[in-house]
């Protein structure tokens, strides 16, 4: 016998390793490389909509005496702070103003991406592809530069300190993205299909209303999510062109009258921010599944 042979038979291999040796190894690296990152990033992710909720439902005394209690827990709850939000403010008030808000400029978006969406994507007309990289451009104009021109356009058209205003605004940093959005949703979609129906005589209005809008529901519903989204959060356009506090939206309203000179109602901000979250969670819930689906794809050939 060589000394090769010899070196081999002496060495032991992965192979001979014990079963529970490499089970004990797999669950090792899984935790190391999955479990642990997933673990940070959730506390991460996470932690922040706990404080704001223990703050939410903290009594004062709680707050401005970490000696005698524990910052991370409520030792005796209360809703004082939820109770002053709803009835000694205009929350109700700046609340609905925000969901009509979000809501028409939400439409307003997606009736206006889908008509541009399927013209560039489906007419094919000279320059389409340019036209289509160009309006995802726009998307990244920074807003701090678009609404100064457009509050010189909101005083002159007599919309100022109107929600109107924040309606015909919004649009133009959402249709961009939702456009852009939907021209890859409606590539994905069989154009087969769209012939089919022209041979059978139906027309373009016919075929996008009955044949590629119902296969686009779930990139309809991402981007209806994502304008929804930044609609209820904005906030710059939504400082700028409102001032009476009834008007306001929740993000404008919660920073400007809940905080007098330099006295900070924690209590009632941290609430203000829970309850003004609510409605974009439960909206995300009843559509994750169309959102997850929209991101995988459409229609497949």
């Amino acid at each position: 016998m060589t000394d090769a042979a010899v070196a081999n038979k002496d060495t032991p291999s992965t192979a001979a390793a014990p079963p529970e040796a490499m089970a004990w190894d797999n669950r090792a690296r899984r935790v190391v490389t999955i479990y642990v990152p997933l673990a940070c990033f959730v506390f991460i992710l996470l932690f922040p909509f706990y404080w704001m909720t223990v703050t939410a439902f903290k009594p004062n005394a709680e707050l401005y005496d970490y000696d005698t209690y524990n910052p991370f827990w409520i030792a005796e709850p209360t809703l004082d702070h939820i109770y002053k939000l709803l009835f000694e403010t205009s929350y109700p008030s700046w609340i609905v103003t925000t969901m009509s808000v979000a809501i028409a400029a939400t439409f307003l978006s997606l009736l206006a991406s889908v008509l541009a969406a399927y013209a560039i994507q489906r007419l094919r007309f000279r320059g389409s592809q340019y036209v289509g990289l160009a309006i995802y451009l726009a998307y990244l104009v920074p807003p701090s530069i678009l609404f100064i021109p457009l509050a010189t356009m909101v005083f002159q058209l007599g919309l100022f300190d109107s929600p109107l205003a924040l309606i015909l605004t919004y649009p133009t940093f959402l249709v961009p993205f939702c456009t852009w959005l939907l021209i890859g949703y409606f590539k994905s979609i069989p154009y087969e299909l769209e012939e089919c129906a022209l041979i059978d005589g139906a027309t373009r209005l016919q075929i996008l209303r009955r044949i590629t809008l119902p296969l686009a529901v779930p990139g309809l519903i991402s981007a209806g999510i994502f304008s929804f989204t930044l609609s209820w959060n904005e906030f710059i356009y939504a400082l700028a062109f409102i001032q009476s506090s009834e008007n306001k939206t929740v993000p404008v309203a919660i920073l400007t009258e809940l905080i007098s000179g330099d006295v900070y109602q924690w209590g009632a901000l941290m609430a203000g921010s829970l309850l003004g979250s609510l409605p974009v969670a439960i909206f995300y819930s009843f559509f994750v599944d169309y959102y997850v689906s929209s991101l995988t794809g459409a229609v497949k050939e």
